[in-house]
């Protein structure tokens, strides 16, 4: 009887700490990318505050609609490009993140936005096999010599969204970089890129959906050349895979964390974008995936040998064309009706 009454005892003082758990759903893209967030932000982030973050992927643009309208809110911070960030926003899918949310005045001014939290500086630029093109003969440099299947022959793969593809397009046929949204704002401009990714589909092997295929379609062979992201392709490369990368032309974004309305638990949310923004935890992102912080306090603590890897050095973002979030809020549906045309002809 004794026992019992100890056990029930015992049972009474776990329950308020059970019931005082805290959690909260993290979704992003999976890949080297969600497990660099896990190490550098996740597992932290619990250990420090006891919040325990669940994890989830695939948060499009669509499913994170669905559950808005039916309020039936799962994932309480999701990740995106400023495409991704700008798309939603313009739907009224994410929570407005105010200075007594989080603070972001240490933040690069152009990173900023009321809908998300930056995270990191991620680039599309051009992996290549160093099996087909190796040291010592010609190496792509430029979106021109990725469209030159003469100089540079062999299969490519490319995304099946627009985003980064139509600027890469006009840039490869002599655009100046000024110019570039200037000429997609005309329907003759957009034409004209359209027309050089056309040109090119005979040469595509590949258009993906996923971060991975770029790097596994290189890494097996199955293609020469690709347009993706640079942190993929360094983890691809710190695989031993056959890559490496042009640095001289690149379409850097910055990458957001979102509060979905409705989001079940809000205050968990707050909590964990106010710590990935910290300089000094921003800065840890980059021990596990080559994308660059969103604050200049946090190049104190990256290593030489590391920023090295990395796409937002001030000499590297000197020939980068940033994509135009703004534009591409308002141009998007019709860019990638005419994109997704094109692809099915």
């Amino acid at each position: 009887m004794k026992k019992l009454i100890v056990a029930v005892a015992a049972m009474a003082l776990l329950a308020p700490v059970a019931a005082s758990a805290k959690e909260m759903t993290f979704a992003s893209w999976g890949g080297a990318y969600q497990e660099a967030i896990r190490k550098a932000w996740i597992v932290p982030f619990t250990k420090e505050t006891g919040i325990k973050v669940e994890e989830d992927t695939g948060p499009e643009t669509a499913k994170i609609k669905a559950m808005v309208d039916t309020k039936s809110v799962t994932w309480d911070v999701v990740t995106a490009g400023g495409g991704g960030l700008m798309r939603g926003v313009k739907l009224g899918l994410f929570e407005k993140i105010t200075p007594d949310m989080v603070k972001t005045d240490h933040v690069i001014p152009g990173a900023r936005n009321d809908y998300g939290i930056p995270s990191e500086i991620f680039s599309t630029l051009i992996g290549y096999s160093t099996k087909a093109f190796p040291a010592g003969g010609p190496q792509p440099r430029s979106f021109a010599d990725f469209w030159d299947v003469t100089k540079f022959p062999g299969k490519r793969t490319l995304p099946d969204k627009p985003e980064t593809v139509v600027e890469a397009a006009l840039l490869a046929d002599g655009v100046p970089m000024d110019d570039v949204y200037k000429t997609l704002s005309t329907e003759i401009g957009l034409k004209r890129a359209l027309d050089k990714i056309r040109a090119l589909k005979p040469n595509v092997a590949v258009w993906w959906a996923s971060g991975a295929q770029p790097v596994q379609a290189l890494g097996s062979g199955e293609v020469v050349m690709a347009l993706g992201w640079n942190g993929r392709f360094q983890s691809g490369i710190e695989s031993k895979l056959p890559i490496a990368m042009a640095w001289e032309q690149q379409i850097p974004q910055v990458g957001f964390f979102m509060i979905p309305k409705g989001a079940p638990n809000k205050a968990e949310a707050v909590a964990f974008l106010n710590y990935i923004v910290k300089p000094a935890n921003n800065a840890r992102l980059s021990e596990f995936v080559a994308y660059g912080p969103v604050t200049e306090q946090a190049w104190e603590t990256i290593p030489t040998a590391r920023a090295e890897t990395l796409p937002s050095t001030p000499e590297r973002l000197k020939s980068a064309l940033f994509l135009d979030i703004a534009w591409w809020a308002e141009a998007g549906p019709r860019v990638t009706e005419a994109y997704t045309a094109m692809l099915k002809e």
